[in-house]
């Protein structure tokens, strides 16, 4: 952090003498003086500033920002705008291979494949025909390395270029004299400092055995989901996780807590190296039963905005047999439904079957 008097900078100081900053704060004594280096001020006027800097910050904020609190999905607003998008074909894919072990993120192997940066550059301009940063935005991704690349990819196509913040930062005492000096910082903020990497709540859904299979075989893991967002896929030794829906759904919450708690009027790309983070997100924003997680899948480089104002009715599954009996909230309870998932293999029957087989069994 480089740190250098009000007026001491050029730009700073016409910017002082030409805007409403010495009317906004009068108590501050802004001097018109080019030469001088620091502002002395006595107490008094310390408090005083203080006190008429914090009022209009709070003063600012949306009558519903001081109660924000445990972020719920759907959610009943959004204090940001959000962009959802998934990082083009990765290397591994290209091969039809599925790499979800968290170990491997980082590595280049991980990274995009030649189409897939031809489908994030695709997506880039996108974002930029939609005016996703034209004010500015902050770019979220995973850490994980297709994902990473698309945010850079992102920023560069977008123009989220070097910018400067004006902050008031520093107060000490100067010598004998009891006096408080006001420094104020002239920070610079690169263009890296607008991706923010996350390195947990982002990450590639585990899909535990279907680890190094082929990418067809996905589509046993979806015949699960739609059957309960508890059944997981079956574990490996590897250290490859086998994650549920509830337990991506988890990770996708927590991350929209950050957010929302974070940042109030902003916009954000969330950038993930999967479907499956985003489509679950994206059911529970909108209060969709999570089962059906897999009708919003998104494509290598496909970009959404998160609209709210478009959310859905709420749609029971076509079969009776597997209705949610407490809509949007559909993490458990099914009618006339149970479940088991072992060594891989899926067994459902219904509850009037179970019962057969119970009655049978103890009449033997």
């Amino acid at each position: 952090m480089k740190t250098t008097a009000i007026s001491s900078h050029p730009l700073l100081a016409s910017e002082i003498q030409n805007s409403s900053l010495q009317q906004a704060y009068p108590s501050i004594p802004f001097s018109q003086n080019p030469n001088d280096f620091v502002l002395p001020i006595n107490r008094r006027h310390l408090l005083t500033s203080l006190s008429v800097a914090i009022t209009p910050f709070f003063a600012s904020q949306p009558p519903y920002a001081a109660a924000r609190g445990l972020f719920q999905m759907p959610p009943p607003r959004l204090t940001n705008r959000y962009y959802l998008v998934r990082a083009g074909e990765s290397e591994y894919e290209s091969m039809g291979i599925i790499n979800t072990n968290p170990v491997a993120k980082t590595s280049m192997d991980s990274g995009l494949s030649e189409r897939g940066k031809e489908q994030t550059v695709k997506a880039a301009f996108e974002l930029k025909a939609m005016g996703a940063c034209e004010r500015s935005c902050w770019i979220w991704p995973s850490i994980t390395q297709r994902a990473y690349q698309a945010a850079e990819i992102i920023a560069s196509a977008n123009g989220v270029t070097r910018r400067y913040y004006l902050l008031l930062t520093h107060c000490f005492s100067k010598g004998s004299h009891p006096k408080i000096w006001l420094v104020l910082s002239w920070i610079d903020i690169s263009p890296q400092s607008f991706i923010v990497p996350e390195y947990s709540f982002l990450d590639a859904r585990g899909l535990g055995a279907f680890e190094g299979k082929s990418l067809e075989s996905v589509s046993e893991v979806y015949a699960y989901d739609s059957i309960s967002p508890s059944m997981k896929p079956p574990p490996i030794s590897d250290g490859t996780p086998n994650e549920s829906v509830e337990d991506v759904f988890v990770r996708v919450t927590q991350l929209m807590s950050i957010l929302e708690t974070q940042y109030s009027g902003e916009t954000v790309i969330i950038v993930s190296p999967d479907s499956d983070n985003l489509s679950v997100l994206q059911a529970g924003l909108v209060g969709l039963d999570r089962r059906r997680h897999r009708d919003l899948s998104f494509g290598p480089g496909e970009v959404r905005f998160v609209d709210i104002k478009s959310i859905p009715t709420y749609k029971q599954p076509a079969s009776g047999v597997y209705k949610c009996l407490n809509p949007p909230s559909c993490s458990g309870g099914y009618k006339r439904i149970y479940d088991t998932f072992q060594y891989g293999k899926m067994f459902s029957h219904s509850q009037e079957v179970a019962r057969e087989d119970l009655s049978r069994k103890r009449k033997m």
